[in-house]
């Protein structure tokens, strides 16, 4: 990596504080500051973290929905385990079905809420990163409308891009309240953004 990217992220005020707090990523805040304005987790809830490695999205989910809920994290790659019992972790790939069948065996009742930081491999090339993006936030929409209950919620990464609005679209066939989020924690110079999609339509599958 190029020493003043990792320069920059030392500086980064996330960065610090997650190592202070103990998150395994600045990415924690992200998800901490959506729930806060548009309360999509709550505690006792079920939730699903797609690309969940190395669990700062998991870890966050974990602390809202305290020792009554239940927090499934799915990744590409291991994820080191957490100490709590109401948190399990899978090596999944979401564009398998395989994956979808192990999360419906796992989980004790369908999840109140699918999270998806799941990211490409970039290349630099951004028109083919935004798409890689937004084919993996179709793959995770897919898997929400498989595991969410009814009137279950959706939050999602994407890339700003000229597939963005066709996505959005999808995401308002099947849910009743949906926004466009950049939290603050989210990097001004970065393409990321998020979509919040609330209440799954009941005639939704």
């Amino acid at each position: 990596m190029p020493k003043a990217w990792i320069q920059e992220r030392k500086r980064d005020y996330y960065y610090k504080k997650a190592k202070e707090e103990k998150y395994r990523s600045r990415a924690a805040y992200k998800l901490f500051q959506a729930i806060k304005k548009y309360h999509f987790i709550k505690t006792g809830d079920v939730v699903v973290d797609l690309g969940a490695a190395p669990g700062g999205w998991t870890q966050a989910a974990r602390k809202i929905v305290g020792s009554k809920g239940f927090v499934l994290g799915v990744d590409l790659k291991s994820i080191e385990p957490f100490p709590q019992s109401n948190v399990r972790t899978i090596i999944g790939d979401i564009n398998e079905q395989e994956t979808l069948q192990q999360i419906l065996e796992i989980l004790t009742r369908k999840a109140d809420v699918v999270i998806s930081d799941t990211s490409p491999n970039i290349s630099g090339i951004w028109e083919v990163d935004h798409a890689r993006q937004i084919d993996l936030a179709q793959k995770a929409l897919e898997i929400a409308l498989e595991t969410l209950i009814p009137s279950g919620n959706f939050f999602v990464k994407v890339f700003q891009g000229d597939m963005l609005n066709d996505f959005i679209g999808k995401v308002k066939q099947h849910f009743e309240f949906v926004k466009l989020i950049k939290p603050k924690a989210s990097r001004a110079k970065s393409s990321e953004m998020f979509i919040l999609g609330m209440h799954l339509r009941q005639w939704a599958s």
